[in-house]
C-alpha cells in the first residue's frame, strides 16, 4: 500500500464521530456536570475514614436526604442527555438541589458537589438548540428581457439554412440562390403573383 492511499476509518474513528454528532444535538455537559455533583452529595454522609485506629463517621442526621439529593441530580443528569425539552426545568431543580444540599449534606458534599450542580444547573439553562443550516437552492432565474433561457438560440445559422426569423409575420425569404436557379436578387420576396414590377409583368399574369 503506497502511502497516498486513503486508509478507511476504523471502528473506533466511526463510532467516535457518531458520538460527537450525537453530543452536538444535547446539552451533553451539562447533564455531565449534574451527575457528577450527584456522586459526593451521596457519599460523604455514608463514608468512613480511618485515621489510625480511629473511625471518623461523616453521617448526619439526615443522611437519607443526602441519599435523596444524590440520587436525583443523578437522574437530572441523564434526563438531560436523553430528554433535552426539560432542560430548563432540570437545570432550575438542578441548583435548587445544590442549595438544598449545603445544610443537609455536609456542605453540599464539601461544596464540591455544590459547584458541580451549581454550574452544571446554569449550564443546562442557557444552553439552546443550533439552527439548522439553511439548504442552497439552485435554481437559474430568467434570462435578460424575461424570456426564458434556451428560446432563442445564440448560435449564428449555417451558411446554407434560411436566415429568418420564425416567429415574424412578414413574407418569408429564401435562402441565397445560386447562379443557376434563377436572377432574382437575393433576399427578395418570392412573389408567385406576378403582380410584381421587379419581374416586368406590370400587373399581368404571364402566361404558360
Amino acid at each position: 500500500m503506497s502511502a497516498e492511499t486513503p486508509v478507511a476509518p476504523g471502528q473506533f474513528t466511526l463510532r467516535r464521530q457518531q458520538f460527537r454528532a450525537w453530543r452536538g444535538t444535547r446539552p451533553f455537559w451539562a447533564g455531565l456536570f449534574v451527575l457528577i455533583s450527584g456522586f459526593p452529595i451521596a457519599y460523604f454522609p455514608y463514608a468512613h475514614l480511618q485515621v489510625g485506629h480511629l473511625t471518623l463517621a461523616m453521617a448526619t442526621t439526615a443522611g437519607a436526604g443526602s441519599l435523596i439529593i444524590g440520587v436525583l441530580l443523578g437522574v437530572l443528569g441523564v434526563s438531560l442527555w436523553f430528554q433535552k425539552h426539560v432542560r430548563t426545568f432540570a437545570g432550575v431543580a438542578a441548583i435548587l438541589l445544590g442549595l438544598v444540599s449545603i445544610p443537609v449534606a455536609n456542605l453540599g458534599g464539601f461544596l464540591i458537589g455544590f459547584l458541580f450542580a451549581l454550574i452544571g444547573g446554569a449550564m443546562a439553562v442557557s444552553w439552546a438548540p443550533g439552527a439548522p443550516s439553511a439548504p442552497e437552492t439552485a435554481t437559474a432565474g430568467p434570462a435578460a428581457g424575461g424570456a426564458p433561457e434556451g428560446v432563442y438560440s445564440t448560435d449564428p445559422a449555417p451558411a446554407d439554412e434560411v436566415t429568418e426569423n420564425p416567429y415574424s409575420t412578414g413574407p418569408a425569404l429564401t435562402k441565397d440562390p445560386s447562379p443557376a436557379e434563377g436572377d432574382e436578387a437575393a433576399g427578395e420576396p418570392n412573389d408567385l403573383s406576378g403582380t410584381s414590377p421587379g419581374n416586368g409583368a406590370n400587373g399581368r399574369h404571364s402566361a404558360g
